[in-house]
């Protein structure tokens, strides 16, 4: 006996997102509650008639015929809504306008739709809701849940990032040759901020955290499989993302505590993600220009060599070096500190790391805490111990507990 309830929390993560978006691009972005009201009463009638029929044959052509009548009848009784549809298909005007759910047209209409909801006039946050909604068929208590906000927050967000695009006029077109770049690069950033939500999130729900990750990787993967969007710099995220996402496992206990990159049980790397990660990573090297996607996926890369080598650090190094120039972020510089410590020793990182003067970052004295240990243990201690002190989640407090603990039992031999 099928599991029906679940087949359809599958289908509609899978689904939502395809019908959604082709109806967008066939109403515009002016309409697009409308496409995602469809899109759920489709889900809404699946659950009522699959629990009472039992399971079609292929439940995704039943989606898709469902979503296309909700869709014509609505075409049809609401007149308003039709004439407005209509003017953006003037030759279509006398007959019946078509649903596309085509492989081929599900594709464009999810290009076109990222496009349109990565904007920079809406924030960064509601950029990511809007992916996860529209683009990813996230409900909005998986985002509240994503974003540790509650319902009501982020249905607002969400409300106020679709006024602001209506207000912009935003439409459903892929970008000229000329504009491709620069929304390109908004379009990229906002699928690199989408991926790290996942893995560097604080939530302690481990599927969440990975589905989020995973929907950055499929964004990014429709961008590799067009040819305009096809570019260097997405090949060189999308192997960011899978030599990071090759450590996922590796990373978080089974209580959803992380486990630091040390103390990682290296046979839990997917090697599979690594080798992708690695293809991808040549393909980014057909370009002429270097971005922090580049350099980023190359730290990355380096990070999958499980051996503790000098040479290794030394390369990790090099990568931060350029990376601080090209693009500048405490948190990178933060980890420079500490592969210049694996390559020159403590010393040299402690005088480095005290120049940066992030006080109020507990990463930062965290850091400290590891460059201070065996060196000076007391100045260790303090450091841990404000480390402690200005972290905000418990899995944060409980990692750096455990070296509080360890400086202040005694070492044996």
């Amino acid at each position: 006996m099928p599991n029906i309830s679940k087949i359809i929390a599958d289908l509609y993560r899978t689904e939502f997102s395809k019908i959604t978006s082709v109806l967008g691009k066939l109403f515009g972005f002016e309409f697009i509650e409308i496409a995602e009201d469809i899109a759920s009463d489709t889900f809404l009638q699946a659950t009522e008639n699959w629990a009472a029929k039992g399971l079609p044959d292929n439940p995704t052509a039943w989606l898709y015929t469902v979503a296309k009548n909700k869709a014509k009848d609505y075409l049809k009784h609401d007149a308003v809504f039709r004439n407005k549809v209509i003017v953006q298909y003037p030759e279509q005007a006398q007959s019946t306008i078509e649903v596309d759910l085509s492989s081929k047209n599900i594709k464009d209409s999810m290009l076109r739709m990222m496009f349109a909801i990565c904007n920079p006039n809406i924030s960064t946050e509601a950029q990511i809701g809007l992916s996860l909604r529209i683009l990813c068929g996230f409900s909005i208590d998986e985002i509240a849940a994503a974003f540790l906000s509650n319902k009501e927050t982020i249905n607002k967000r969400l409300f106020r990032a679709k006024e602001k695009l209506r207000e912009e006029k935003v439409t459903l077109e892929f970008p000229e040759t000329r504009q491709l770049d620069d929304k390109l690069n908004t379009v990229l950033t906002t699928l690199y901020l989408l991926f790290n939500e996942g893995y560097y999130s604080v939530s302690k729900n481990k599927t969440l955290r990975k589905d989020l990750c995973l929907e950055a990787m499929r964004l990014c993967y429709l961008l590799i499989e067009n040819e305009n969007t096809n570019k260097p710099v997405v090949n060189a995220l999308i192997a960011l993302m899978c030599f990071h996402a090759s450590r996922f496992d590796a990373r978080i206990a089974t209580n959803g505590e992380l486990i630091l990159y040390s103390d990682q049980d290296t046979s839990l790397w997917n090697k599979e993600l690594i080798m992708q990660g690695k293809y991808f990573l040549n393909k980014a090297a057909s370009g002429k220009s270097l971005s922090k996607f580049h350099l980023e996926a190359a730290i990355a890369y380096w990070h999958t060599e499980a051996q503790d080598t000098i040479e290794k650090w030394d390369h990790i190094l090099q990568l931060y070096n350029k990376l601080l120039i090209v693009e500048y972020s405490p948190i990178a510089a933060l980890n420079r500190t500490y592969a210049l410590a694996k390559v020159s020793g403590k010393p040299v990182a402690i005088t480095e790391a005290l120049k940066l003067n992030l006080h109020q970052n507990h990463l930062y004295h965290s850091l400290l805490g590891y460059l201070y240990t065996d060196v000076d243990n007391t100045l260790a201690y303090a450091s841990y111990q404000q480390a402690h002190n200005l972290s905000k989640t418990a899995n944060d407090k409980k990692v750096i507990l455990k070296h509080l603990e360890n400086l202040a039992s005694p070492k044996t031999n």
